[in-house]
């Protein structure tokens, strides 16, 4: 039976454990320039270091103006490969493979002065009200995806997650609640994302993995359930597609009504059913902190792969603490094998 430390394999990917560090936004670019300094090193390396199989880098941008604050990366020029590049290099020499999410933040981009989205609906009461883009101006931000693509397979990543999930531009073209157009962007809510997907598929080896970060349902008044995020998935994968990241909601204010659950393991039944229902493989990820619960959803053949988040933002050695508890096999430096048991 299959458990969090057995190998996984996709395409040319191949990892050492079922273990996802997701992609958490830090905030700390330095000069406002999108580039990763030694914060996002030190972060970074320090799960390579505590064991995790997979490393997927945090929301990093197309465009200066698609980001959430000035404090996010981008991968908008050239400057920008080589620091990342010196980030995937080292976690390379721990076991772990690296991932990084390229994303624009459309109406949600807080320090754009003025932000962009498929209509002219803004975020909450307190949020700036988005410019509507052009038709133009849609295939335009199409190729700043496609160059952000080039310039992360440059950096030597090993595989690429296009972010379509938390209300950010993709997902709004793909909500009926975000996207009132009337252009052939609004007349098909995936075609955005789907040319997104097409060209980042272009610019990569034919064995590198594309994921797709995907909110399964929405937690609005009005918003989509589950049934319209298969149909969203199944679209996806059409497009190119290999892996989606199940996560669920950040589209608008919550609502009572759609409310999501504080309970443990509370968006993994979003996972299966689109493991399930597109045949794909998925990422299941929401209060996974409990080895055993994490270790549960690869035995019960809930998800592939498991996103570890806040835990390893307490703990960069999660994966470590969770073959202690699971009594399961995993390779420690050599400099901290005496703390760990000798079965271990």
């Amino acid at each position: 039976m299959e458990n969090l430390f057995t190998p996984y394999e996709f395409k040319g990917l191949k990892l050492k454990n079922r273990i996802v560090l997701p992609p958490m936004c830090q905030y700390s670019v330095d000069k406002k320039d999108g580039i990763a300094n030694d914060w996002h090193f030190v972060h970074y390396v320090s799960r390579a270091v505590g064991g995790t199989g997979l490393i997927i880098i945090e929301m990093t941008d197309v465009e200066p103006d698609g980001r959430i604050s000035d404090y996010d990366l981008g991968l908008w020029c050239d400057e920008q490969i080589e620091p990342l590049e010196r980030i995937v290099n080292e976690c390379h020499k721990y076991g772990a493979k690296v991932a990084i999410q390229i994303a624009h933040a459309g109406r949600k981009a807080e320090d754009a002065k003025v932000p962009v989205a498929p209509s002219p609906i803004a975020f909450d009461e307190n949020s700036k009200t988005p410019r509507e883009l052009t038709t133009g101006e849609v295939k335009e931000i199409v190729e700043k995806f496609r160059m952000a693509v080039r310039r992360a397979v440059k950096a030597g990543f090993d595989a690429i997650e296009i972010h379509g999930a938390h209300g950010y531009l993709i997902h709004q073209f793909h909500s009926p609640l975000t996207n009132k157009r009337d252009d052939e962007y609004g007349k098909d809510l995936t075609k955005f994302g789907s040319e997104v997907l097409k060209v980042a598929k272009s610019e990569m080896p034919e064995d590198m993995p594309l994921i797709m970060r995907l909110s399964a349902i929405e937690y609005v008044e009005g918003g989509y359930g589950i049934e319209t995020g298969i149909e969203l998935a199944k679209a996806y994968k059409k497009a190119g597609a290999d892996i989606f990241h199940i996560s669920a909601g950040g589209e608008g204010p919550i609502a009572a009504a759609g409310r999501p659950g504080t309970h443990a393991g509370y968006q993994v039944p979003f996972a299966r059913a689109i493991k399930e229902n597109v045949n794909t493989d998925v990422i299941a990820v929401g209060r996974l902190d409990e080895p055993d619960l994490a270790n549960s959803v690869i035995g019960n053949g809930d998800a592939d792969l498991v996103a570890i988040g806040r835990a390893m933002f307490r703990n960069p050695y999660w994966a470590f603490d969770a073959a202690t508890k699971l009594g399961k096999k995993i390779k420690v430096p050599k400099q901290y094998i005496n703390g760990f048991p000798r079965n271990i």
